[in-house]
Parts: structure tokens; C-alpha cells; sequence
């Protein structure tokens, strides 16, 4: 099932059939929304709307663990993350759609993992998000005709405040591309619930480095935020189906990032972790369920 995480307008999508807003349950706590559970062409898709409808939310006080917990427990096997950014170069203006490759987590006042005291792993996040998806998405938008780059680093931020001009020229020699507040530890989380994920960065301005970001107006970004929201659909529509069909999925890695990545001993593990993470690694854990 493809997961779709992202802004409420997201999944006004045309031809979506037998929506249902569900109850999204974790042992986590309260996802930012419901899930909107709706079939295109067929296939099945789950939308959750990040900072909840309204936009409610604010980045620092979504509950990342609970929002892909509940996913998973849904059955999604591949998220997509449609994010609005700050773009950190001159050739990435507004309205650039950027296909993640990299990220650079500089939060700190966020839950970051399911496992912890009683149950730890560790997973590599040294390619965090799905090369797969990525190639889905970027070969979608190609035929779209949305401008788009393949590959960027996204330096995620605590929020909720922008950037200093001096933080924003730091980032800027660190070589980061794309600014925001919320794929992390969103893509971390994907990657423990063995999630394929994928980032849409919408860029919506240039951040505060750029000599006319001061003369930037409300209206002005209102209107790229539109205007993205109108790709991000057909984005969305276009790549569905070739993810869903994809032959290749079940061997993807993101699938298997458990595999080696729990360090605590069966007999040494804690019940109550255990049953926590029934979904997010119930594959190692329960194997015979």
C-alpha cells in the first residue's frame, strides 16, 4: 500500500474512489490526523495529513513515531513525503520540486526512534531514503513536465522560527540545497519500520541567505504554495500506479533494514518493548505470527 504523507490538499485528488477517513491507531500516542484510505485506479493509498487538518500542528509537536506506527499497522509499504522548502541555491527557485537523496538532522527536541531502553538497534541511514521510489518519482514528474531535480541534501531544522541569515549561510557552505522542519525523524522512523520512503521538496522561496528574500511577499508564496499543491496531485497520480506495480519491490533493502540491526538479546529483551514495536518490527520479533 503507498502512503502519502503531506500536506490536507494533498489528496484532493480526482478519481479517487471509496475514501474513508479511519481512526488511526498507535501504541505511540495520537497521530497528527485520521488516515484517509481511498483507492486510485485500484490500488490503495493511505493519506495522512502531517500537521493535521487545519494545519494544526506544528513541526516540533507531531508525533512522528505514532503517524508511521499507524501506517504501518495500516499496511503501507512505501511512503511518499510531500514537503514545502526553502531553497539554499540560486539555479533551485520556487517552484522546483527537489527527489531527496540525502538529509542533515539538525532537531533536537524530538522522539527519534522506536527502540530504546530494553530493545535497541541500530539502522544505517547512510542512503535514507528508497533509490526506487525516488526513480518512480523523478521519472513521473519528467513526464509531467514539473521541474525537477534527482538528488539534494535536505538540512531539516527544529523550528519553529526560520533561520538566522548567519545559519542560513552556514548550511549553505555545508552544501545543503533544500531547508525545512519536518522529514526528520519522519525518514528515520520509515527506515525502522523497514518503510521505503521517499521526500517530494516543494520548494516554495528562497531562504533568507538570498539578497531578495526581504522583497518577497505573502501573496507571492501563497501562489507557489498553490501551484505545487496542483503538481504534487498529478505527481501523486502518476506515480502510483508504477510504484504498485513495481516487480522489484519485495526485494527492495528499505524492507529489510532490520535484518542485522537489533543488538538485544532475546532473553534480555524487555516485554513491554516487545509488544510496542509488534508492528514496527513484528517481522524478527514474531516471526511466527
Amino acid at each position: 500500500m503507498l502512503g502519502i504523507i503531506g500536506g490536507s490538499g494533498v489528496y484532493h485528488i480526482e478519481g479517487l474512489a471509496n475514501s474513508r477517513w479511519v481512526q488511526a491507531e498507535s501504541v505511540f500516542g495520537e497521530p497528527s490526523d485520521e488516515i484517509l484510505l481511498s483507492e486510485l485506479a485500484g490500488q490503495p493509498i493511505a493519506f495522512l495529513p502531517r500537521h493535521g487538518r487545519g494545519h494544526r500542528i506544528s513541526p516540533s509537536d507531531i508525533n512522528f513515531r505514532a503517524n508511521i506506527d499507524a501506517m504501518k499497522r495500516l499496511g503501507v509499504t512505501d511512503i511518499i513525503s510531500v514537503s514545502a522548502v526553502g531553497s539554499l541555491r540560486e539555479d533551485l527557485p520556487p517552484g522546483t520540486f527537489v527527489i531527496v537523496d540525502q538529509f542533515i538532522d539538525r532537531t533536537f527536541a524530538r522522539e527519534k526512534s522506536f527502540f530504546g531502553t530494553g530493545l535497541v538497534a541500530h539502522v544505517s541511514m547512510a542512503h535514507p531514503v528508497c533509490h526506487r521510489l525516488g526513480d518512480h518519482l523523478f521519472a513521473a514528474a519528467g513526464q509531467l513536465g514539473i521541474p525537477v531535480v534527482r538528488g539534494g541534501t535536505y538540512l531539516v531544522m527544529e523550528g519553529m522560527q526560520f533561520s538566522s541569515l548567519a545559519e542560513s549561510m552556514l548550511y549553505r557552505s555545508w552544501g545543503c540545497d533544500v531547508i525545512g522542519m519536518t522529514n526528520m525523524p519522519e525518514a528515520k522512523l520509515a527506515r525502522e519500520a523497514e518503510i521505503c520512503y521517499a521526500t517530494v521538496a516543494m520548494v516554495t522561496d528562497f531562504d533568507c541567505w538570498h539578497p531578495d528574500h526581504d522583497n518577497v511577499t505573502v501573496d507571492a508564496i501563497v501562489k507557489v504554495l498553490h501551484a505545487n499543491a496542483d503538481m504534487a496531485r498529478a505527481l501523486v497520480k502518476a506515480s502510483a500506479a508504477p510504484i504498485h506495480y513495481d516487480a522489484n519491490a519485495s526485494a527492495c533493502t528499505c524492507r529489510s533494514a532490520l535484518q542485522y540491526a537489533i543488538l538485544t538479546a532475546p532473553e534480555a529483551r524487555d516485554v513491554a518493548m516487545l509488544a510496542k514495536l509488534s508492528a514496527v518490527a513484528g517481522r524478527l520479533l514474531n516471526p511466527e505470527s
